[in-house]
């Protein structure tokens, strides 16, 4: 008889710490996503910062007529995608867009004299500049949170309690090129 309550005790001692585990692997996770949720706020501010650049960027390039009228439109459309887009996914890859589109309009300007010399242009391309740099910053740091909470709800045990309170795997994250940008 006391040889069965030991092992009660012991199989209710080892049940109680499975659950506690479960509930601080719980804990962590939510902690997690809520930190992704957060630097995501981070981002997507910096993110709105370069669109509402590109307006004063396209009207520069556009006050001196020498800059294709094509690119001031792709850069227009771009922003718009970005201002239309719902989820991180869509806000991503708008950003990409718009990533692209800023990008042609500043090999433009490189070619054009007259835009490199204008002062309004290189004010708000040195705007941009900055903003640039945040973005890098932020996505990084966004990137890194995504990384570790995917890592952390394959791992065991973390991915039982992962699988047991719906946690699921966070696939909108910034992706770079071959060329290294992001």
């Amino acid at each position: 008889m006391r040889i069965a309550s030991i092992i009660v005790a012991i199989v209710l001692l080892i049940g109680i710490v499975v659950i506690f585990v479960a509930i601080g692997d719980r804990n962590e996770l939510v902690q997690e996503r809520l930190a992704i949720s957060n630097q995501w706020r981070v981002v997507d501010g910096v993110l709105q910062n370069r669109a509402d650049l590109a307006p004063s960027l396209v009207d520069a390039a556009a006050a001196r007529n020498n800059i294709d009228q094509g690119i001031l439109n792709e850069v227009m459309e771009a922003r718009a995608a970005v201002a239309s887009a719902q989820t991180p996914q869509e806000r991503i890859q708008a950003n990409g867009r718009l990533d692209t589109a800023l990008s042609r309009l500043l090999v433009a300007a490189e070619s054009n004299p007259q835009l490199k010399s204008d002062e309004n242009f290189l004010h708000v391309q040195d705007d941009l500049s900055t903003v640039e740099n945040r973005i890098a910053v932020e996505r990084r740091k966004y990137n890194e949170d995504v990384q570790r909470y995917n890592t952390d709800i394959e791992l065991f045990p973390k991915n039982i309690a992962a699988a047991m309170f719906g946690f699921h795997r966070n696939d909108a994250y910034f992706k770079t090129d071959p060329g290294g940008a992001p």
